[in-house]
């Protein structure tokens, strides 16, 4: 093992487009960091899934002259249930890369990233949509986030779905005319939609780019879809029902409450969507401080893990300061993307 002067940590934000993995001094400062695919164990299994990151992992640890640290923290995306976060730390600890392996889902490292209070609440909607809300008595409240078995509406991947199923309907008569139907094939160069559709059910076209009809479905609404319009809308009152309900199980409705908005969907910051969360929320909450975050979820990432290695060595930095730090040498050229 490489000669460690400060303790040290990898910090990992798991998604479903990507993986980053950042090595982190005590201080904050970012010593290396990589990124690999999407990480995804609900498909795989937790062992493969890890098995993606471990590139990426090796590669920070070898620019340090390392081969292992005191704290590895990862916030996971389909890190949903507490039996998930558990083999995905076993899987983790395999490695040998820390003593100490944390995992959880991302959206702590997304309520992390957008603020610094004890309590909060963060709604995450990107390629998939989740919640999380941590109360002033420190209680969790979570959602399993398997998709409408669960009750979830929403998200890049679903929305997609939404997209592809209006356009499918309007070309054979079912529904009415949407500007989807023409956006869609010309986006996969198709001649219909119920192509494109086609072309996912045989794997011609690639699953994975059903996320590509979000930005298609922001078009049309910017051009007056009345059915574009209906879906935005649909997926703002599900993001302000969840921030709502969540707030409201963690006894906050009437108190200050720090709410994050999150995800690609989200930090888009369309209006036709954002407007109506910001009303739906303050409507109900009307002391809750919205956000939409700044920091890469990767920041949240390393401030919990930050925290986590604080209380395994006893002592206490200063959060403010790290987060700082965090920003500048990420930013910095010298750091090391592979």
């Amino acid at each position: 093992m490489g000669a460690v002067t400060e303790p040290r940590l990898l910090a990992f934000d798991g998604g479903n487009s990507k993986t980053d993995v950042l090595l982190v001094d005590f201080d904050g400062t970012v010593i290396a960091r990589a990124r690999s695919g999407p990480f995804a164990p609900h498909i795989v299994g937790a062992g493969p899934a890890v098995a993606t990151v471990a590139p990426a992992v090796e590669h920070v640890l070898a620019i340090a002259g390392l081969t292992s640290v005191d704290v590895v923290a990862g916030y996971l995306a389909n890190a949903d249930l507490p039996e998930e976060e558990a083999t995905i730390a076993d899987a983790i600890a395999s490695y040998r890369w820390a003593p100490h392996v944390e995992v959880r889902n991302d959206t702590f490292a997304m309520l992390r990233a957008g603020t610094d209070a004890e309590a909060g609440v963060a709604v995450v909607c990107g390629g998939g949509i989740n919640c999380v809300g941590i109360a002033r008595d420190g209680r969790h409240v979570r959602y399993p986030a398997l998709g409408r078995a669960t009750g979830d509406w929403g998200g890049g991947f679903a929305i997609g779905k939404e997209v592809l199923w209006h356009a499918s309907r309007d070309e054979d008569g079912r529904g009415p005319a949407t500007l989807l139907t023409d956006l869609v094939a010309r986006h996969f160069g198709c001649s219909s939609a119920v192509e494109v559709a086609t072309g996912m059910h045989l794997g011609t076209i690639d699953r994975d780019r059903t996320h590509e009809l979000v930005p298609l479905l922001f078009a049309a609404v910017d051009a007056g879809d009345a059915v574009a319009a209906g879906i935005v809308q649909r997926q703002a009152e599900e993001i302000a029902l969840l921030a709502t309900t969540t707030i409201r199980r963690i006894d906050a409705l009437d108190v200050p409450i720090d709410v994050v908005l999150g995800g690609g969907m989200l930090t888009s910051r369309h209006p036709a969507l954002i407007d109506p969360v910001l009303e739906g929320i303050g409507a109900v909450a009307p002391g809750a401080v919205v956000s939409i975050v700044s920091d890469a979820p990767i920041v949240g990432s390393a401030l919990l893990g930050l925290e986590h290695l604080d209380a395994l060595v006893g002592r206490h930095g200063s959060a403010p300061g790290r987060r700082d730090r965090l920003r500048a040498t990420l930013e910095a050229p010298h750091a090391v993307l592979a």
